[in-house]
Parts: C-alpha cells; structure tokens; sequence
C-alpha cells in the first residue's frame, strides 16, 4: 500500500551524525526517516552546504552515526560499500579489498605507472592542454574543419570525464557533444549529428549506437566502415579514442556510483557480460580500422584524459600547436588499434 511505504517517522530530538555529500563527511543532525518500501529506508537529515543550512532526504548508505560515548570525526572519506545478502553473494564488493574509507586499488591491474597522477600536476597539465583546444577551435573556425572525436570503451571508462575536459573552455557555439540515444536502437551511424564547417563535435559512446559496442554486429560495422572511409575522404576530420579499464577496476567504478554505493541491478549486468562486450569491443576495433583507433589504457583515469586530450591534439594540424605542451602521448598508456583491449 502507498501509504505504508511512506510513512515518515519524526524524532523528538535530532541526533548527531555525520552526512556524506560531494565526496566529504558533514556534520549532520538526524531528525526522522522514511520508509520507501522494498525495505529501503530514507533518512531527514539537517546539514550546511555551502555556509547555509538544509534539510535533505539522504539513503542509509550516505549517514554515519557517531559511536556511543565517541565524538564523530569528520573527514573527507568515501564510504565502504556492503554487499547486500543474497544479492551480492560471490560477487566482488570494495569491502573487501580496501579498509573502511580507502578505495580498493585496482587501478593497478596491467597498469604500467607505480603511482596515480598527482591532482595538482594533473590540474596543471589539464590547463595547459586546454589552451591547446582553444587553438584547435579557433583554427576549425577559421578555415572551416569539420572536426568529429569519437570515444567508445567500457562502461565506466571514463568518457564522460574526458568529454567535460574537452569542452569545458571551448565555444559551446562550435562545440557539441552527442551522447548515447536508445540503446535497443539498430546500428548505423550518427550522420545526422556530424559536425558543420567549423564545428568540433564529441560522439560520447554514440558514433555507432551502443549494440555496436556490445555485440560486435560484424554485418553493421562493415557498413559503417564504408562509410567512415567515404567522409574522411570527403573532407571531415576524424578521430576515435577507445578508453578501456580492467575488469577489477569497472567493477570499483561501478560499486562507487553515488546511487545508493552499490551495485545494482543494471551494474551487476555489465559485470557478467564483461567478456562478452570485451570481445565485441575488439571486433569494433577490428571492423572500423579506417581511420585507426587509437587506445588508451584508463585505469588511472587523470592520466587516461590527459594522453588522451594530447593524442587528439598530436594527430590534428591546427596553427599554433605548441609541442612543447602537447608532446607525445605516454607509449606505455596510448598505443595504436586493433589490438587486444586489456581483460
């Protein structure tokens, strides 16, 4: 009944707790909960954000209530996901690998660097490159290029991340970002959305269509090839990125959403189609190789934006290029396709 999953409850006095928002612990005061049904439960919990105090509806899973007699400790820290019983069970969970407020480190698995980038070297570099994007637009503009990147990869890969870096300096006027549509939808390429004169479009696992990518529809991708073949020689500048994790560190990524900390159904999903979709990804590779992929190893994802902005860079001939900041992507992270994508 409607009425017994929403029942709110009110405490005669708020209770102390801690709330985490934005990847830091707030101090907190609970003052009720409600029940959802399913035997999930929220809770109403007072908090400041930003120096003004708001009242919220937070999952379970987001609180933390102090021990009897030990004052809360507020820090920024993650919490540790719980494997949920009977739904979980034989499946991988954080918990299980990392101490409480640590993430697992999985970002190590066939990961060639012996330390993730570090934030401040990374915000530096980032700026740098985007001052080079600058330049690409502004010579796409002036002479008219019609300049398509496609990032395709696993799920949780990071291209979200590597779109937002692209595009978050850049003219929205001459930027575009074309994100994925139906996913039952046949497969057939984006043309509708290509870039005009003077135009930089993303294709954020878009170009083909997401069965592409999860099947591996050899029969399509043929097609799509031809096709690929035919724009380039008509003019259009185009370059395709394939971002790939390890399946250790999806599976973090995964169970580190915000929604709820843990996996869910449609996580647990991916999960048990890895070698499946692992497997079409490589036919992808394989099927469209004109013009090439270029793939990037993501599992330290700071380090897979920044080689993978300087690759898109590298390989387009806008005025102005400093190579002293673009370089030469990391040998070790970006290497041509096809090739096997990292299991």
């Amino acid at each position: 009944m409607a009425g017994e999953q929403h029942r709110v409850a009110s405490l005669c006095q708020a209770q102390p707790a801690e709330l985490h928002l934005d990847g830091v612990w707030h101090p907190a005061a609970v003052l009720g909960w409600r029940h959802d049904g399913a035997g999930r439960c929220r809770v109403r919990v007072r908090v400041d954000v930003a120096g003004a105090p708001r009242v919220v509806w937070a999952p379970v899973e987001l609180l933390r209530l102090p021990l009897p007699g030990v004052a809360p400790v507020h820090r920024s820290a993650a919490p540790v996901p719980r494997p949920r019983p009977g739904v979980d069970a034989g499946r991988w969970s954080p918990g299980r690998d990392a101490a409480p407020g640590r993430r697992p480190e999985t970002w190590r698995e066939d990961h060639p660097h012996d330390a993730l980038l570090d934030p401040s070297e990374y915000e530096l570099q980032a700026l740098r490159l985007q001052v080079e994007l600058l330049k690409l637009q502004r010579w796409a503009g002036a002479t008219g290029q019609r300049v398509a990147v496609v990032l395709e990869g696993h799920e949780a890969a990071g291209t979200d991340g590597l779109v937002r870096v692209v595009a978050e300096h850049l003219d929205p006027r001459r930027t575009r970002v074309v994100a994925p549509g139906d996913a039952s939808a046949p497969v057939r390429l984006s043309l509708a959305a290509l870039p005009a004169a003077g135009e930089l479009v993303l294709f954020d696992r878009s170009w083909y269509g997401r069965p592409a990518v999860e099947t591996g529809t050899v029969g399509d991708l043929r097609a799509v090839a031809a096709a690929e073949r035919l724009l380039v020689a008509g003019g259009l500048r185009l370059v395709k990125v394939w971002l790939s994790v390890t399946r250790g560190e999806q599976r973090t990524r995964l169970a580190l959403r915000r929604d709820g900390y843990r996996l869910t159904a449609a996580d647990l999903a991916v999960l048990d189609r890895w070698d499946a979709h692992t497997a079409a990804g490589e036919t992808v590779l394989a099927a469209t190789p004109t013009p090439p992929w270029t793939a990037v190893r993501a599992n330290d994802e700071p380090r897979a934006r920044l080689e993978a902005v300087r690759h898109v860079l590298s390989v387009l001939p806008y005025d102005g290029r400093r190579d002293d900041v673009v370089g030469t992507p990391d040998p070790l992270l970006v290497r041509p396709a096809p090739v096997a994508v990292p299991a």
